[in-house]
């Protein structure tokens, strides 16, 4: 089994980001097969439960409410249209289901007890449950753990260098506090980044290199490509993010983290079949599937799984673990 490692240097990791394209994906798999011998792949379903008006300035996000994208503020959602959601995810194949709250932070209340609902009700299903609801307390996250909450999502986003030019209503101290809230608690931790937002290949691997050095690795890393939407500040002022650099950070993702669920996230609506499932032979093993992820575009489930029949690639099953 691969070495478990916490102490990445930047040369290091920047050296197997560098390498030729198929050997970096040669070396990711040959990591990924000794930890994920079966190769199958998760299907995720991920379901705005409270939509716009976000106080935040993410320059990446369409639901900040500062910004004019279209989006429109939304009251939380109903926990029985939650759960006639998540019940429609399982029948599809999907085994983990997440519920996203455009919130700077979690408040205590009624809606907080409405989400504590949600997540009694999706895990009832037999699923894993899974929110992301912005920063959280200490205590929060206990309520959530003993609510039955699988996995809590809290992006990194980028490196702690880039992070100020993305987002000044909140420092990355903030992400790492939530962070140690969520494993404090008990519950696994999953984040990863975005890119494409005019950050260097160095910061990419910062990002990696943060999440790596965690005292227990991040047991889920999504990696998202930026998807630029009309309103935001980061929209057509930055270069859009080539299948291939995908394919890159995902490998070294892989390499750094060999026990994470590795999940190929925002951006495939914009990534040709051969190339997603490049990503998935880099180390990848889990996707959204959905015709959105929270209010940006995704893959239609038909085209989803045709690729997977297609490539051969199986899906885990409920209750079956990676």
């Amino acid at each position: 089994m691969p070495v478990v490692r916490h102490d990445w240097s930047l040369s290091e990791v920047r050296a197997l980001y560098d390498l030729p394209l198929l050997e970096l994906v040669y070396k990711a798999q040959t990591v990924h097969r000794e930890v994920f011998q079966d190769n199958k792949v998760q299907l995720c379903s991920l379901l705005s439960v409270k939509t716009g008006g976000c106080p935040e300035d993410c320059a990446y996000c369409p639901q900040a409410a500062r910004y004019q994208t279209g989006v429109k503020a939304e009251r939380l959602m109903p926990v029985d249209e939650v759960i006639e959601n998540a019940t429609k995810a399982k029948e599809a194949g999907a085994t983990r289901f997440c519920m996203g709250a455009a919130w700077r932070e979690v408040k205590d209340g009624p809606q907080f007890d409405q989400v504590l609902d949600m997540v009694r009700g999706v895990k009832a299903l037999g699923l894993e449950a899974c929110c992301t609801l912005g920063m959280l307390s200490e205590d929060q996250a206990k309520r959530l753990k003993e609510a039955g909450l699988s996995a809590y999502n809290h992006n990194l986003d980028t490196s702690p260098e880039f992070y100020g030019k993305i987002i000044t209503t909140r420092v990355y101290e903030d992400r790492l506090a939530t962070l140690r809230a969520v494993r404090q608690a008990g519950i696994t931790v999953c984040s990863g980044g975005i890119i494409g937002m005019g950050e260097s290949i160095d910061d990419r691997c910062r990002m990696l290199i943060t999440l790596a050095s965690q005292e227990v690795h991040p047991e889920s890393v999504p990696i998202n490509a930026l998807v630029q939407v009309e309103g935001t500040p980061l929209a057509g002022h930055v270069k859009k993010v080539e299948a291939m650099e995908m394919v890159r950070l995902i490998a070294v993702a892989r390499i750094l983290m060999p026990h994470a669920m590795v999940r190929l996230s925002a951006g495939r609506l914009q990534m040709t079949e051969e190339a997603q499932l490049l990503c998935m032979m880099a180390g990848a093993n889990s996707i959204f599937f959905g015709d959105k992820l929270l209010t940006t575009g995704n893959p239609q489930y038909e085209a989803d799984m045709a690729l997977l029949e297609k490539a051969g690639v199986e899906r885990l099953r409920p209750g079956e673990q990676a």
